[in-house]
């Protein structure tokens, strides 16, 4: 095995854990970025996604990076203000799927790397929220071309081995949507800016869409590479400047998206990457005064607790952050007796084991009338049969491993439960000696309200629940007030009375909401993502909305002949 060409060194000295950077050079001055023009930005595309289909140049690229890759070990350190810092407290990045197999070291940053990110932050700050909104465009549509061409297969390989993604499934994520999200928000930045108010006779009315006042802290999960890229970038794009602190169990593809900004131009401090204790970093940074926003994707439990600590801070904060947050999902598929048996099949398997389980949308609840139940049983437990698990590099596979041995234990003690609770109708198995295997399982519930029905398991773990065909309108409702989510869910039926039904019953179950299909798959710039209640705060990313959460607007008014004369015309004398 070879060592990346990034090694840490032996023993960091004190200066290089916790001497403040060196002020980065400045910036270029949006005086002399002047241009006489009104400016378009390229219009915006969904990425192409590969096949990766046997014979295809794709796909042996890939296979060549997947082997590389597999035999480093990459040094990943923290990066303030564009500086590489080592501190030797460092972790391993490990394949989930051959849980001894190490990729690469981070370093963990403690709470004086978040205070010399905060001030990296402040300085870029005075800078980049003024550059003409087109260079910063530049910079992350200059990303996505990196990404989608030399990057690729990169991005893909660190994706598919630290996080367990099969080639499909990382394509999707770390090189399409994170692509997507790069060039569209740039079009719906460029929209945001465009809406200007109206002017009258005489005077010239202007909103200065300006960056918030402090720093944004991102807190990305392991489970897309494309959200980590997103939740980081959109801010800044807005001109705002980042604290970013990824999933410890995504840092390798983490690493790379930073690779990719600092080639595409993106200047010291704008986006600095902070890995390390998620208790100690993220106490530091919502308890500083400067702190303007929090762009957040993980567990509905955390979510509140750094809500809480937000509202306790409020006080000593310059001003009111910002708090988007995506959270947790018990996503439903629900049948009507005219939905299609076969397409029905297949979203829960598609829905449900697709990255084990592991996408906040997956489908982990499914309601179907008893007509069609042995049809959809039978096809489902047939195509369970055909899918293989195991290691991703092996591209027959159609799933890989769970995340880590906490996700693991957690998913075996649902099965446990299901064993004694409920009934196993196919799967039920794990596998940890390699690795943190968990076949895909489907679960029949004999009441709606079961543990499996209500609770999310982030798995490759589907409960059904059998309802008689009559009672329709009386299983939307169960399914409106099971759970404490609403994220995503879908509807199959071929009768429009029956969507049309779901589609009110169930307004408020879902922020995504599908017809005749999986409730996962969201793209950008088509199916803007979010949900609410505990799913979060639907602040839709890949829209303009999230964008608009992430300025503070200025109106402005310009008198061009502004009167003389205190008095009004009422005033004179009958």
């Amino acid at each position: 095995m070879s060592v990346a060409t990034k090694t840490a060194p032996a023993a960091p000295s004190q200066a290089s854990t916790t001497a403040a950077p060196p002020a980065a050079a400045p910036l270029v001055s949006p005086i002399v970025a002047a241009f006489n023009g009104h400016r378009r930005t390229p219009p915006p595309i969904n990425e192409p996604i590969r096949s990766y289909a046997p014979g295809t140049a794709d796909r042996a690229e890939l296979k060549a990076r997947l082997e590389s890759m597999s035999n480093e070990v990459v040094d990943i350190p923290i990066v303030i203000d564009g500086r590489e810092i080592r501190t030797g407290d460092t972790a391993n990045v490990v394949m989930p799927h051959a849980h001894q197999h190490v990729l690469g070291q981070w370093h963990a940053a403690d709470v004086s790397h978040v205070a010399q990110a905060i001030s990296a932050a402040e300085r870029a700050r005075a800078d980049w929220g003024n550059w003409p909104f087109e260079e910063r465009a530049g910079v992350f549509l200059r990303a996505a071309e990196l990404l989608s061409t030399r990057y690729r297969a990169t991005l893909n390989a660190a994706t598919m081995l630290g996080q367990s993604k099969t080639a499909f499934q990382a394509e999707v994520d770390a090189a399409c949507e994170l692509a997507d999200f790069w060039r569209f928000n740039v079009h719906f930045a460029e929209n945001l800016y465009a809406d200007q108010p109206i002017s009258d006779k005489g005077i010239w009315n202007q909103t200065d869409y300006r960056p918030l006042e402090g720093f944004i802290y991102a807190v990305t999960p392991f489970n897309f590479t494309a959200i980590g890229g997103n939740l980081s970038t959109a801010p800044a794009l807005m001109g705002n400047t980042v604290l970013w602190k990824p999933s410890a169990t995504a840092m390798l593809s983490a690493h790379y998206i930073m690779e990719i900004l600092k080639e595409a131009g993106l200047p010291p401090g704008v986006i600095n990457f902070i890995p390390g204790d998620p208790i100690a970093i993220s106490n530091a940074a919502l308890s500083h005064r400067d702190f303007a926003g929090l762009h957040f994707t993980g567990s509905t439990t955390v979510f509140n607790l750094m809500w809480k600590q937000i509202g306790a801070n409020t006080s000593s904060y310059r001003t009111y952050p910002r708090i988007v947050g995506e959270t947790g999902g018990k996503d439903f598929i629900v049948a009507h007796h005219t939905a299609d048996a076969e397409a029905l099949a297949v979203a829960i398997i598609r829905g449900g084991f697709e990255y084990q389980g592991q996408k906040c949308s997956a489908a982990s609840r499914v309601y179907v009338p008893q007509s069609l139940w042995g049809e959809v049983r039978d096809r489902v437990v047939a195509m369970m049969s055909e899918i293989k698990v195991g290691d991703v590099r092996d591209f027959r596979n159609f799933m890989g491993a769970v995340i880590d041995k906490r996700s693991f234990d957690k998913i075996s003690g649902y099965l446990d439960d299901a064993k004694k609770n409920a009934r196993i109708i196919a799967g039920g198995t794990t596998r940890g000696e390699a690795g943190y295997f968990v076949d895909p399982t489907l679960v029949e519930a004999k009441d709606a309200g079961y543990r499996l029905m209500c609770e999310e398991i982030f798995g490759p773990v589907v409960t059904a629940f059998v309802y008689p065909d009559a009672k329709f309108a009386e299983i939307l409702d169960t399914v409106n007030t099971t759970s404490p989510y609403a994220l995503t869910g879908s509807i199959f039926a071929r009768d429009r009375a029956a969507v049309q039904m779901a589609m009110l019953k169930l307004r408020d179950a879902a922020g995504n909401f599908y017809i005749n299909d999986k409730p996962t798959g969201a793209v950008v710039g088509q199916q803007p993502f979010g949900g609410a209640r505990a799913s979060g705060t639907n602040d839709k990313a890949g829209s303009m909305l999230n964008l608009a959460r992430w300025v503070s607007a200025r109106s402005v008014k310009e008198t061009f002949a502004p009167p003389h004369d205190f008095r009004y015309p009422f005033m004179g004398a009958e």
